[in-house]
């Protein structure tokens, strides 16, 4: 873990805790240009972490203040995210994979993370997944599916053909025109994934559902 910069832009958590992690893309040439402006009182923004493109995890704000990192959206049901969770920035303009070092050091630190304040693999989600429509990082190119496999994130896959919509409240995507919710949930489960809602779609969804049920039982709730 590299050593920190800190930036001013955090406040009080307003009685909540950390209870998600959201990941971002900083959607910007490199590191150095991301950490300027996470670090700027004049931008109004930041985030708790910045991985840098070796996997270096630089600290920007104590996890115990409110980073300005989530913006408008909620999920499951609820708003105000940056209160209720821990921000990651992961150096990548957007346009490219992320690298193998990189995603060590994101698997690294969400452990950490996940350890300390009681987090399990379903409150790991991406600013996509809270702000359909608005935004799409950390973006197709992200490796979900390693994060899934090691237990810090949720699985996709298959399972029985259930309702979409009833599927996709339940996972946590906000109340958006419904084009909008299914393109942010198939940038994160099914980035293939094209044209009109259809069967693999609600298959997919309603394993992710399952999955979160359980994760649930896993860490005892």
């Amino acid at each position: 873990m590299s050593g920190g910069f800190p930036s001013p832009n955090h406040g009080d958590r307003r009685g909540q805790r950390p209870e998600l992690i959201v990941l971002h893309y900083t959607g910007m040439a490199d590191a150095a240009g991301a950490r300027a402006r996470l670090c700027d009182p004049a931008a109004q923004v930041s985030a708790h972490w910045l991985i840098l493109e070796d996997g270096r995890a630089e600290a920007l704000v104590p996890e115990h203040r409110r980073a300005w990192h989530a913006g408008a959206g909620s999920w499951q049901g609820r708003d105000d995210v940056n209160s209720r969770s821990i921000g990651i920035e992961i150096a990548n303009p957007g346009d490219r994979p992320f690298p193998l070092r990189q995603m060590d050091g994101v698997a690294s630190l969400l452990r950490g993370i996940m350890d300390r304040w009681g987090i399990g693999p379903d409150g790991v989600i991406g600013h996509s997944d809270m702000a359909p429509g608005r935004k799409i990082d950390p973006g197709p190119r992200f490796d979900w599916q390693r994060l899934a496999c090691e237990g810090l994130a949720l699985q996709r896959g298959r399972g029985p053909d259930l309702p979409l919509d009833a599927s996709l409240t339940r996972i946590g995507y906000p109340p958006v025109d419904a084009a909008a919710r299914l393109a942010a949930f198939r940038l994160r489960f099914r980035p293939w994934g094209q044209g009109a809602e259809c069967a693999a779609d609600r298959r997919c969804a309603t394993f992710v559902v399952a999955s979160m049920g359980a994760a649930k039982r896993g860490a005892g709730v």
